[in-house]
């Protein structure tokens, strides 16, 4: 029997941000019996996409650092499930401050494992890094390719995609980690996209791309990675973890994307310049690319082109430009 969080009691960590908030959308929409949000707002969030559900008593927000995370909690009682998506984002700030980089996506959500085990919630769904996790390398990258990041942010996902293994085969702890790529669409508001837009805001005549342009990655919009987690929830089974490659299956260069975002917004002759080097900063990965066969035996395929994806994302921010 697949597992569904419908009338179930779900908790949510980072479930103000942009994945996140998509996330509590879909609960929401899925007949959740309880939905508990748990984020500390510190990455520019706020709860803009939550409040009308908090005011209706649909969703329990707490405002709370998971690196504060107690077992005996009270919004870890009686959960089904939990997705796990609070966490220090940024690759250059992990290269910065590897520390606080390890204590929150390492020993956090350490923390929130053994919040699991005490209170025997039995499923737990993490958001980990297709493009960081596996490092630089020229092959494509299955789920059974070695984890070799040249990151300490990928480092630290790895580091906790292990610790999923061993809590779900020693404590019959079900566990899905998402190995997706650079996931982008409305409420992003961060990524080479995001960066784009607001520099060409600023200049639209001149637009700064770091590194050489060069770089290939996937790029996924927002609502084809729910349907894969909306597949991927219904295989959940206890004492087991499983990885995903969540992906598009064609890489796109930097400066691709840069050409998509300079068509979306309808500006014309803009100058690039490049900041140089094979890297945008210290840890990019220069290539990754991800094999996602055991996501699309499930009947998932993507199906909002990166073009549309992009055109959709310019709206949304050009929407919230003229609202402030």
């Amino acid at each position: 029997m697949s597992f569904t969080v419908n009338k179930k009691n779900v908790l949510i960590t980072g479930g103000c941000g942009f994945i996140g908030s998509h996330i509590v959308d879909w609960v929401v929409q899925n007949g959740a019996e309880k939905i508990v949000v748990i984020d500390d707002l510190s990455a520019g969030t706020d709860t803009r996409y939550l409040k009308n559900y908090i005011k209706e008593g649909t969703v329990e927000f707490f405002k709370k650092d998971i690196r504060n995370t107690l077992p005996d909690a009270s919004e870890y009682k009686d959960i089904d499930i939990i997705f796990h998506f609070a966490a220090q984002p940024s690759v250059p700030i992990s290269v910065k401050k590897p520390f606080m980089d390890f204590e929150i996506n390492v020993s956090a959500s350490m923390k929130i494992l053994e919040a699991m085990r005490y209170n025997s919630i039995p499923y737990i769904v993490f958001a980990a890094s297709g493009g960081t996790m596996y490092g630089e390398r020229n092959e494509v990258m299955s789920e059974d390719s070695a984890l070799r990041p040249i990151s300490n942010y990928g480092a630290a996902k790895a580091a906790f995609e292990m610790y999923l293994s061993s809590y779900s085969h020693l404590y019959e702890i079900g566990s899905i980690s998402l190995r997706f790529g650079n996931i982008f669409g409305p409420r992003s508001t961060h990524g080479v996209m995001y960066d784009f837009y607001m520099k060409l805001k600023k200049n639209s005549s001149e637009l700064e791309i770091l590194g050489n342009g060069k770089q290939l990655k996937s790029y996924l919009y927002i609502t084809d990675l729910i349907n894969a987690l909306d597949l991927v929830v219904k295989k959940i089974q206890k004492g087991s973890f499983n990885p995903y490659n969540i992906s598009t299956e064609r890489l796109v260069s930097v400066k691709e994307i840069a050409d998509m975002v300079v068509n979306a917004m309808g500006l014309k002759n803009v100058e690039y310049k490049y900041t140089g080097g094979e890297r945008g900063w210290p840890g990019d990965v220069r290539k990754i690319s991800l094999d996602t066969r055991k996501i699309r035996s499930l009947g998932w395929k993507p199906k909002v082109s990166i073009e549309d994806g992009v055109k959709k994302y310019v709206e949304f921010l050009e929407a919230m430009n003229d609202s402030i």
